[in-house]
C-alpha cells in the first residue's frame, strides 16, 4: 500500500514536471475563454471548469472567461409565458426579451459564475459590455429587434481587472449611445475580444469534440486546421449549418492577431487543462498557417 502511494506520488510530481514549459508558454499571457453550451448547464463539468480557471489564473495565466446563457434565458421567457422566436439561428429580441436577457447574463448567470471562481479559491469580477462602454453595438436586422453587431470595443475595462489580479467575468450584453442594450453572440464577443486583447489563444468550449470530417463520426476529428483551408472545407461541406458562424468568429479572432483558436469539448472533464498544460491536444486548433511556437 504505502508503495502504491508513492508510486502515485511520484507519477504527480512527473506530471507537474511535464507540464513545466506549457505554464513558462502560457505565463502573463492572456487566454479568452468562451463558456456555454453542456459544461455550462451540467452543474458537475461547471465546477470543474471553474476549478480549470482558478488553477490557471494562480500559475500566473490572465483567463479572460466570456460566457454565454441560451438556456437560463429561454428558461426565464418561459417562466413570463413568452415563447423563444429564432431567425436563422438568431434569438429575435424585442424590448421585453431584452430586458429578461440583460437580467439573465448580466445579473443571474455572471454573478453566479463570479461566486464559483471565488468558492474555488480565485479572485473574479463581474462585467458586461455596458460596464465601461465595453461593447458598443447596433442591430443587425430589424426583424431581430435588439440582436447586436460590435462596432466598437474598448478593452480597457478588462485590462484593468486583470491588472489587479483577478479574472474578469464578461456577459455579451451591449449598449448603443441612445441607451439601447443589445443581445450579442458571445462567440462573436469572445472573438472580438481576443483579438483587441491579442490574447495568446481563444478556447471556445463547445458541445462537440471539434470539427468533424464526417459529422457522424468523432473519430474523424480534424485535429489542426488553417485559416486559409477554411473556404475549401465549407464548400466541400465539412463546415455547415450552426457551424459556420462558430468556424467564422475562430477565423476573426485570428486575423485579429489571435495566434490559436481551440474548439474544444466542454463535456470532457478538465479540457482547458488538458488543451493547454499537455501535449495531447483535444479538438480542433484553427491557426494562421505560421510556425507554431
Amino acid at each position: 500500500m504505502e508503495e502504491m502511494i508513492k508510486t502515485t506520488t511520484a507519477q504527480r510530481a512527473e506530471i507537474l514536471t511535464q507540464a513545466l514549459p506549457y505554464i513558462q508558454k502560457y505565463y502573463n499571457k492572456i487566454i479568452v475563454v468562451k463558456y456555454g453550451g453542456n459544461a455550462m448547464i451540467n452543474e458537475e463539468l461547471k465546477e470543474a471548469v471553474m476549478g480549470d480557471i482558478v488553477l490557471l489564473s494562480l500559475i500566473g495565466i490572465k483567463v479572460v472567461l466570456v460566457h454565454g446563457g441560451g438556456p437560463e434565458i429561454t428558461e426565464m421567457l418561459g417562466k413570463i409565458g413568452k415563447k423563444s422566436e429564432f431567425l436563422d439561428g438568431l434569438r429575435v429580441t424585442d424590448q421585453e426579451t431584452v430586458d429578461i436577457v440583460q437580467m439573465v447574463l448580466a445579473g443571474k448567470v455572471n454573478k453566479n459564475l463570479v461566486n464559483q471562481l471565488q468558492c474555488k479559491g480565485g479572485k473574479a469580477i463581474g462585467l458586461c459590455g455596458m460596464d465601461g462602454h465595453m461593447i458598443r453595438a447596433k442591430k443587425v436586422d430589424e426583424r431581430l429587434g435588439f440582436v447586436g453587431e460590435i462596432t466598437d470595443v474598448n478593452v480597457s475595462p478588462i485590462l484593468d481587472v486583470l491588472e489587479k489580479g483577478y479574472i474578469p467575468v464578461i456577459s455579451t450584453v451591449g449598449y448603443d449611445l441612445d441607451g439601447n442594450t443589445y443581445n450579442i453572440n458571445a462567440d462573436t464577443v469572445a472573438a472580438r475580444i481576443a483579438g483587441e486583447l491579442k490574447a495568446e489563444c481563444l478556447i471556445s468550449m463547445t458541445d462537440i469534440v471539434g470539427l468533424l470530417r464526417d459529422k457522424d463520426d468523432p473519430a474523424t476529428l480534424i485535429p489542426k486546421v488553417y485559416v486559409s483551408d477554411a473556404p475549401k472545407l465549407i464548400r466541400d461541406g465539412v463546415i455547415s449549418g450552426g457551424m459556420i458562424p462558430k468556424i467564422n468568429c475562430c477565423i476573426e479572432a485570428i486575423r485579429r492577431g489571435v495566434e490559436k483558436v481551440f474548439i474544444l469539448d466542454g463535456r470532457v472533464p478538465h479540457a482547458i487543462l488538458i488543451e493547454i498544460l499537455t501535449d495531447e491536444g483535444l479538438g480542433t486548433m484553427f491557426t494562421s498557417g505560421q510556425k507554431i511556437k
